[in-house]
């Protein structure tokens, strides 16, 4: 196979820069008290948005900014650890409690979450693919399945909540 033909590994940038740069986003978010740091998704790209999660083992509320597409109601998001190994707490912590809060621009609502399965799953990677045309080749760097994580209105929960 000639070199032009061969698939290219993504580049990642180090680790530390990964966690670094999520770091300084979460700062910001805090400085500013959410008024930066949070955007809807585009057309062609995604948005951001702050979940908290109760720990699974301390119980105590965490946040984290995550990036996220919508559909419908629901927002999607992915499970990556920053296409590092092992899951993020995050996914860990809401698997465990399911209940959590997001902070979107226009408001805070109350979801649950759960991994996509079968043909959801599959329809919901072809979108994030349609946005990050080396989302396989990231995936691929890791020795487990990335989740594709929805995130759904609580039933009984009103659209958005002051606060947020």
């Amino acid at each position: 196979m000639s070199v032009e033909n061969r698939a290219k590994t993504p580049r990642l940038p180090p680790r530390w820069f990964i966690r670094l740069a999520w770091s300084v986003h979460r700062g910001l978010y805090r400085v500013f008290r959410g008024r930066v740091g949070l955007w809807r998704p585009r057309a062609h790209g995604w948005g951001t948005l702050r979940l908290t999660t109760t720990g699974r083992r301390t119980g105590q509320q965490r946040g984290v900014i995550l990036g996220y597409v919508e559909d419908g109601p629901n927002l999607v998001s992915l499970a990556m650890n920053g296409w590092g190994e092992g899951e993020p707490a995050w996914w860990l912590n809401l698997r465990t409690h399911p209940d959590a809060t997001v902070d979107l621009v226009d408001g805070r609502r109350l979801v649950r979450g759960r991994a996509a399965t079968g043909d959801e799953r599959s329809r919901l990677w072809a979108r994030w693919r349609e946005i990050d045309t080396n989302l396989d080749a990231y995936a691929a760097l890791r020795s487990s399945e990335t989740a594709v994580v929805v995130l759904e209105p609580r039933p009984g929960a009103s659209d958005t909540l002051p606060g947020g």
